[in-house]
């Protein structure tokens, strides 16, 4: 069964009227018909952005004036995030009165995300490499609900456009971070970070974070047919940019989960860890971009009643 249909076509810029340029006024020509209107002058962040989160087919789109938030989960266990904030694009437009209900703005669907990082991707080698000068620019536009997600990409005067079909968005989990007790934070570099997990055995089924006001600070543990692996990291080093921790936390992860939510490392510049009371975790990133940071989130419930290994 097919959920999505694409369309390609390419056409010479010169039989094109600015079809990446949006007027002043916002309502001329081919323009009016969209909810959502939102331009990049270079694709790869955002292909980037949402190739990180990328684990699952099915996504959800949250559109609102602050920006674009995208989300794949799976199993309602396991969240990844992306916020694009509305700053990022060099245009972003929501349409008053268009929303999905009557007298708002806000927009929300579903829709592939594999397709739609084929289809920003078209031009090839978006989303991979540190050169950004390179990549096409791009123009989302959404019509509202029942509508597909079209993507204009330019790239030397030529214009590619992509209609990907939506679904109805699909409720997704709240895991309630805002307003839970967070117990332990830590915020550290993130090339420290990757090479804390470096060290662990990747072999491993379960990995264990625990965070405590005493000795040692910060560990992270794997458990797996080889042994043990443990990395500490206390408080006072230089990794370390901001501990925080109230009372000890300390929670077992399935790892197959948990590799969805260190993908951002390599394109992250700082990361946030935060357990709740509930052992919930949390690892938020920082993503510097020409126009400010974009954030991704990674959230993951911990292995109950689980007992440790025997020796």
């Amino acid at each position: 069964i097919h959920f999505y249909k694409r369309k390609y076509r390419i056409v010479e810029s010169t039989n094109m009227v600015d079809l990446l340029s949006m007027s002043a006024g916002g309502d001329e020509g081919m323009d009016r018909q969209y909810a959502l209107i939102a331009r990049l002058e270079n694709v790869k962040i955002l292909a980037q952005l949402l190739k990180s989160i990328h684990f699952r087919e099915r996504s959800t789109w949250y559109i609102s004036e602050n920006g674009i938030k995208v989300t794949v989960e799976d199993a309602k266990c396991v969240q990844t995030n992306a916020f694009i904030k509305a700053e990022i694009f060099q245009e972003f437009m929501l349409r008053p009165g268009r929303g999905d209900e009557d007298g708002t703005d806000d927009l929300s669907f579903s829709v592939n995300l594999g397709v739609v990082l084929e289809c920003l991707n078209m031009f090839g080698g978006v989303g991979v490499g540190e050169n950004l000068g390179s990549a096409p620019s791009l123009k989302i536009c959404y019509a509202g609900y029942g509508h597909p997600l079209v993507l204009y990409l330019e790239e030397q005067g030529v214009v590619t456009d992509c209609q990907v079909k939506t679904r109805e968005a699909e409720e997704c989990l709240d895991f309630n971070f805002a307003n839970a007790k967070i117990i332990s934070k830590v915020i550290m570099n993130s090339d420290y970070l990757k090479e804390v997990f470096s060290e662990l055995d990747t072999s491993s089924e379960y990995i264990q974070f625990c965070v405590s006001p005493g000795t040692p600070n910060f560990q992270i543990r794997t458990m797996g047919p080889a042994g043990d692996c443990n990395v500490d990291v206390p408080n006072s080093s230089d990794m370390v940019e901001l501990f925080t921790s109230s009372n000890t936390s300390s929670a077992r992860y399935k790892l197959a989960m948990l590799r969805h939510g260190i993908k951002p490392l390599g394109l992250s510049e700082k990361v946030s860890i935060r357990m709740d009371e509930r052992d919930f975790l949390c690892l938020q990133y920082m993503v510097r971009t020409d126009d400010g940071p974009a954030f991704l989130e990674f959230y993951c419930a911990p292995e109950e009643d689980l007992p440790d290994r025997e020796a």
